[in-house]
């Protein structure tokens, strides 16, 4: 077993500085998992939200959001997948599947006492949350956000993250890594400016020693490395198909290679009662920073609760 490296305590958060505690709980075959959760003060809202981050991605992706819900009186909890944040790598790389973090999502829950929740989940985290329509009952499962993510991933973003996932793994410096994410990421998100890009390697890395490194086992793009463009993509209707009569709410980016606006009408079509959410010139996925994309979050689950 691979503990995952400590993160400083130093680490910079973004700007709202709300409180947060970190909670393990043990996988199935001994690995020491994390998750983050945000208790407000004073519990006004009765739902919990559990938040399921990206690919690569770790609990920093929600703490401009968690903080948001937080102060409206929500407890929300975000997990690190296994080989992510501040979760234990994996000895075997083979294990960074879909199947067995749907197992570790499923003991968490447990784990959090979780009965009636929703879920809002950023792309890999989406289809997760996707998968669990045909894991937990409507009253349980009470409403789905899908972070720039559906049923049909189109292949240039594939090819996007196979090019670039376990690659570039240490920078110089948080300023580096933000030159960095600018150079290869600016396209789609043209109106970013240079402390957009700062706070988004962040998100991303943690200082070690004299440099920083992005916060994922660079196994993970085993998982990529395989990818035969000729072979059939997965029929993931089905699992979007199980969210019917969940409450749900899609958050699109304008300019994501990921998830397309053809995708989005026909996810409407099957879905009754959809709400959509286009966020300006940000692609995949957005982040979930704008307060005009956070107050939309915050009424659909507010009329959840």
């Amino acid at each position: 077993m691979t503990t995952a490296p400590a993160i400083p305590a130093d680490l910079v958060r973004d700007e709202t500085a709300h409180q947060s505690k970190q909670f393990r709980w043990i996988s199935r075959d001994g690995l020491r998992l994390s998750g983050e959760i945000w208790t407000p003060r004073t519990p006004s809202k009765p739902l919990p939200v559990l938040c399921l981050p990206g690919l690569s991605r770790n609990t920093k992706d929600f703490h401009a959001i968690a903080g948001i819900l937080q102060d409206r009186g929500y407890r929300v909890m975000a997990l690190d997948y296994r080989g992510r944040g501040k979760s234990d790598w994996d000895p075997n790389w083979q294990n960074y599947t879909m199947p067995i973090e749907s197992q570790d999502i499923d003991d968490a829950i447990a784990h959090l006492n979780l009965d009636r929740f929703a879920v809002l989940g950023t792309s890999r985290g989406g289809l997760h949350a996707m998968a669990m329509g045909q894991r937990y009952d409507k009253r349980r499962l009470a409403g789905v956000i899908l972070n720039d993510v559906g049923p049909r991933i189109e292949m240039r973003a594939i090819r996007r993250l196979a090019a670039n996932i376990g690659r570039n793994m240490t920078h110089a410096s948080f300023d580096a890594l933000a030159k960095h994410l600018e150079h290869g990421m600016g396209p789609q998100f043209p109106t970013f400016t240079g402390a957009d890009w700062l706070r988004y390697a962040h998100q991303l890395g943690s200082k070690q020693h004299d440099e920083v490194v992005l916060d994922y086992d660079a196994a993970l793009a085993h998982q990529l490395a395989s990818l035969d463009e000729g072979a059939p993509w997965p029929d993931l209707w089905p699992l979007f198909d199980s969210l019917e009569g969940v409450p749900l709410q899609v958050i699109h980016g304008e300019t994501s290679d990921l998830l397309s606006r053809e995708t989005c009408q026909a996810m409407q079509a099957r879905h009754q009662g959809m709400e959509l959410i286009t966020v300006k010139d940000q692609g995949h996925t957005p982040m979930l920073w704008d307060e005009e994309t956070q107050l939309k979050i915050a009424g659909f689950l507010d009329r959840l609760s």
